[in-house]
């Protein structure tokens, strides 16, 4: 068969738009929706759990036929050009382009696995090996706590004088704090507890930016400190924020703010 020249055209017109065509979810009043839209919500939606499935595409598609629609209305009674609105966009606008800034800055400088260990090696470091079961009684006077070790010695019980503490968190309990490392307090906290024996209290109130203490160390044991993989993640996210952070800092010092 011979095409003439004026079907010829018909045909290949038509051809060439057809990729055109299956570019586009949809045609709402002259308007195209992209297909690729359909792709990119259906990947969100998935990286929150949603399974990718044709029912699901299809329910993206009648949203994305709704928004359209609700859109182009909104455009007709003027309302994307009022200042309110035009604020919220660009505030949108920000935060999404700031999203692609930040995951571009990831993929380009990854935490390595070998910042990750050191940052384990120096958390072991700190933590030690013994962990301390201690009780403390908190007051803001010296005289105070030489008193509360004197009553102490004259046969007090810790846990009833440890009412009087000033540390809402462990003064109904008895002054209980609990399991901990000695890198969990404050330096001349931990110091004199490290330095007590089991059942000892502290002979002379102990000074820290919080007061007086007086201190009772109950037990001693050995430290329960996570393994490297377990706590891997924690110490990545750590360490990826903090390179955030030098780098929105780097950009601020460059920045000509008036």
């Amino acid at each position: 068969m011979t095409l003439k020249p004026a079907r010829l055209l018909v045909v290949l017109l038509a051809a060439a738009a057809l990729p055109v065509m299956a570019q586009n979810l949809a045609v709402v009043n002259g308007k195209a929706i992209p297909s690729s839209r359909v792709d990119m919500m259906a990947k969100q939606l998935a990286s929150q759990g949603q399974q990718d499935s044709p029912q699901l595409r299809a329910m993206i598609k009648e949203e994305l036929i709704n928004r359209e629609i609700l859109i182009q209305e909104a455009d007709k009674r003027g309302l994307g050009n009022t200042a309110d609105v035009k604020n919220q966009v660009e505030i949108a606008r920000q935060s999404i382009v700031i999203r692609a800034l930040v995951t571009d800055f990831v993929k380009k400088n990854p935490v390595s696995d070998a910042a990750i260990k050191a940052e384990y090696d120096k958390f072991k470091a700190q933590a030690g090996d013994k962990e301390y079961h201690a009780r403390h009684i908190l007051v803001e006077k010296e005289d105070d706590a030489k008193a509360i070790i004197a009553k102490l010695k004259s046969g007090g019980k810790f846990e009833d004088l440890a009412k009087q503490s000033k540390d809402p968190g462990s003064a109904a309990n008895g002054g209980d704090l609990d399991w901990a490392a000695p890198s969990a307090y404050v330096k001349p906290f931990s110091d004199a507890m490290i330095a007590l024996q089991k059942g000892q209290v502290t002979e002379t109130p102990v000074k820290s930016q919080f007061g007086y203490h007086v201190i009772k160390l109950e037990d001693v044991r050995a430290a329960k400190v996570p393994t490297l993989e377990e706590v891997k993640p924690q110490i990545a996210e750590t360490l990826q924020q903090q390179k955030l952070q030098a780098f929105q800092q780097e950009l601020r010092k460059k920045a000509t703010v008036k």
